[in-house]
């Protein structure tokens, strides 16, 4: 069965200080962590990738990654495509003044008319580990029609200031009733608190890696207009159409349901400047243990 990796890599990180932060090498090889996330979708089963970007960004990002990987993915029978976030691509005039992308939901919708087969959709600045890519995908192949990976809160913090994580709530049958986005998370000496509240750091949490089909689309594109309709109007300039909160409504009004996968891999993102030596360091440790080869793709 055809699988799709969506890789939403249209933002640059405002919070990382210099340089678009998907393009950071993490290894000595030169490798990014987007390389390491086709490697762990291609292992998994997944065969064809779609790169979400914006259309200024395209020449430094093909040359950093998109013909390497082109390349890399025609030995493999995977195939390749773009699609292009644009601020301008709305149900509605541009409010006057607005430069801010519109969001995740967005730019998962500027890959609808190339999107044929279920497909996994992961943030182009974060590494995942290989369970999560396994699991979803073989969800997806049972005919499954929505799911996500859930990560332990403990494998997803940051040594070098607060994140903001949505935690999951789920029924007996691990099935989503909530995701509570929480913001400022930060390690204790004990485990992790946010604004004083203490966290249990063996909660699951949404990290953007979802699993969804086709028709889910359709929805996401409804969804759009009402958001335009509604939320447009209050928050002109700042308004984001964001995948967490568009499922977390469906969920509320019961017009979706979710299975969240559990991943014990630990995952890694540059939010600040300063992860990005522990980051290096934890791929550095990867590649002695023998999970990746220093040659990345040699192993497919």
């Amino acid at each position: 069965m055809d699988t799709t990796l969506l890789i939403m890599a249209a933002g640059i990180g405002s919070r990382f200080g210099g340089g678009i932060k998907q393009l950071e090498p993490v290894d000595e090889q030169g490798h990014i962590i987007m390389d390491y996330s086709i490697h762990d979708a291609i292992e998994a089963g997944f065969n064809k990738v779609i790169f979400i970007i914006r259309k200024d960004i395209e020449e430094e990002f093909r040359e950093v990654i998109g013909s390497r990987i082109s390349a890399i993915c025609a030995k493999h029978n995977v195939t390749v495509d773009y699609a292009f976030q644009d601020i301008n691509d709305i149900p509605g005039e541009l409010p006057a003044g607005r430069t801010k992308p519109w969001g995740t939901g967005q730019a998962v919708l500027a890959a609808k008319d190339l999107i044929t087969t279920p497909f996994i959709v992961i943030n182009a600045d974060d590494y995942y580990g290989k369970e999560g890519f396994k699991a979803v995908h073989t969800y997806l192949v049972e005919g499954g029609k929505s799911c996500m990976a859930g990560f332990v809160l403990k494998n997803t913090l940051s040594d070098n200031g607060g994140v903001t994580r949505g935690i999951c709530r789920m029924d007996a049958d691990h099935n989503l009733t909530e995701v509570d986005e929480t913001k400022n998370i930060v390690k204790t000496v004990d485990g992790a608190e946010a604004d004083g509240v203490k966290l249990d750091v063996d909660s699951l949490v949404s990290m953007n890696m979802w699993g969804l089909t086709p028709d889910f689309l359709d929805v996401l594109e409804e969804g759009f207009k009402e958001f335009f309709e509604k939320e447009v109007p209050c928050n002109p300039l700042k308004a984001e159409y964001l995948i967490p909160i568009f499922i977390g409504e469906l969920l509320e009004r019961g017009k979706m349901a979710v299975k969240v996968l559990k991943t014990n891999d630990t995952w890694y993102g540059m939010t600040y400047h300063e992860d990005v030596a522990a980051v290096k360091g934890s791929f550095k440790e990867m590649l002695e243990n023998g999970v990746y080869k220093a040659d990345l793709f040699s192993d497919l």
